[in-house]
């Protein structure tokens, strides 16, 4: 399985929302009077001439927008709508990983444990006497070669059959979703279900190999899962390879277990590549990587695998530490990875509140933290802190002063790093490449249908850092990309 961020990394697709829905309770009058004290602030402070044309060459309604920018040390500059609660899509997860960044710090990691009863003993064939128990932690970079390193300390340690496999989840509360509710599309990792154990994303890998010779397409399966199973293939074609192939899978159950269909035509000029899909819920998933990956060490599993909680004098055996919070919030914004950002809530949950943790306590959490901060946003809808959702609210102002907080915290540095750097890496790789703003900003992209958002800091050409918040809700938001990079491009040039 390849590292994390490709496996989860598209900010959501376009689902079906509500029409007209309101931000969290709030009342048509109280939006109003929202809106119309942003539309008082705009006048005040709005878009340059060189931003208005842009905006302007996007056809949208100025009440569709939302910006504000600002040096880091200095007074707003532009302010456009900006009180009024907007969904940010994936901007969101800026409110989230600065929370934990902020309150758990950037060493902070996730232990996965393996234990015994005391008492357990290793027979000479390697047979544990006693049931081996897995104490999940919600670590969102759990990884199939972490699973593999923590089997490798069993047989390190002369196990070969472990009787029974004990899960305890405890950490979370119920907290699994639809992978299938947001967009209809269960099979695409960004819709992945949070988990308290989650290997690899809970994804298989289709790595598809192409036969020159017979000009045909090969499909494997990594790892090859029991009950699940690829059907149809990949048609050739000889053109010139036009860029990353298309093609369609669709899961669907049969008797034996989940098959995914796939389909398309590729150009064998594109070469081998690969494809992360759903398949299985979490749970399934990791218990069915546990057997293939243990079997592969020539170890045996004899009994089942069934959840329950550690014992309170279990003994350790062996553990696995995840990468540091620093390295992982990288992996959540750099590229936009929605299942990462939900666990990342829980895990905040689980710290701020007694019991197994909920999307509930993490919002709770966040809010206590920021307040701490002085960071009091009376029209956030966190939701489930990825931003793909239909629900989640914030203003751009309150990004703007998140951002500002953000610059003048301790944790700045692993903050700023994480964000994705323009035409170079992450969600905004391929954006700005040619314009003066290529390499000098560190942003956070948003998009969903009926949303486009990019929040983040400038450098500009004198030697001024800015921060800068856009965020665009309207159904034809898609054409606001321009807008958005001709803005940073114009900080850029300050």
């Amino acid at each position: 399985m390849q590292s994390g961020a490709q496996a989860g990394v598209a900010e959501g697709r376009r689902g079906t929302g509500r029409a007209g829905r309101r931000p969290g309770g709030w009342t048509r009058a109280a939006v109003a009077v929202c809106a119309c004290l942003a539309f008082a602030m705009a006048r005040a402070q709005d878009l340059p001439a060189e931003l208005s044309a842009a905006w302007a060459a996007t056809g949208l309604p100025e009440s569709a927008l939302s910006v504000v920018v600002e040096p880091v040390d200095g007074p707003r500059m532009v302010s456009v709508n900006a009180g009024q609660p907007r969904n940010p899509a994936s901007v969101m997860k800026l409110v989230t990983t600065f929370a934990a960044l902020d309150s758990l710090g950037p060493a902070h990691v996730w232990r996965t444990q393996l234990l015994v009863e005391p008492g357990t003993t290793i027979s000479a064939d390697g047979a544990l006497s006693g049931p081996l128990y897995l104490r999940a932690s919600g670590d969102p970079f759990f990884k199939l070669e972490d699973l593999w390193q923590l089997l490798r300390e069993l047989r390190v340690r002369g196990v070969r059959r472990i009787p029974e496999l004990v899960v305890d989840r405890s950490v979370f509360g119920p907290v699994s979703i639809d992978p299938g509710a947001f967009d209809g599309d269960p099979s695409r990792p960004y819709n992945a279900s949070p988990d308290a154990w989650m290997v690899g994303f809970g994804a298989v890998r289709l790595l598809f190999t192409p036969d020159l010779r017979n000009r045909h397409w090969r499909v494997t399966l990594d790892p090859a899962l029991p009950g699940v199973k690829v059907e149809g293939g990949l048609k050739w074609s000889d053109n010139p390879c036009p860029g990353s192939p298309v093609v369609q899978t669709e899961p669907f159950l049969t008797s034996s277990g989940v098959s995914l269909r796939v389909a398309g035509t590729v150009s064998g000029g594109c070469g081998e590549f690969s494809l992360y899909r759903l398949a299985l819920s979490q749970p399934r998933h990791a218990e069915a990587v546990f057997r293939v990956l243990w079997q592969e060490m020539g170890g045996s599993l004899a009994g089942r695998i069934r959840e329950a909680s550690v014992p309170g004098d279990a003994v350790l055996f062996a553990t696995h530490d995840s990468p540091s919070l620093a390295e992982v919030v990288r992996s959540i914004n750099k590229q936009s990875n929605n299942v990462m950002a939900r666990l990342l809530l829980l895990t905040l949950g689980a710290a701020y509140e007694p019991g197994p943790a909920t999307v509930a306590s993490g919002d709770r959490a966040v809010d206590g933290i920021l307040a701490a901060r002085g960071l009091k946003l009376p029209e956030l809808v966190l939701d489930n802190g990825s931003g793909l959702s239909r629900d989640g609210r914030i203003s751009a102002d309150s990004l703007a002063r998140l951002l500002a907080a953000a610059w003048r915290s301790p944790v700045m540095p692993e903050f700023v790093s994480s964000l994705a750097i323009s035409g170079m890496d992450g969600t905004v790789r391929r954006r700005m490449r040619d314009s003066d703003a290529a390499g000098l900003a560190h942003l956070k992209s948003g998009s969903l249908r009926d949303v486009r958002a990019l929040a983040g800091y400038v450098l500009a050409a004198s030697g001024r850092r800015y921060l800068v918040v856009s965020v665009v809700n309207d159904e034809r938001a898609q054409q606001a990309n321009g807008f958005n990079d001709k803005l940073i491009a114009w900080l850029a040039g300050q």
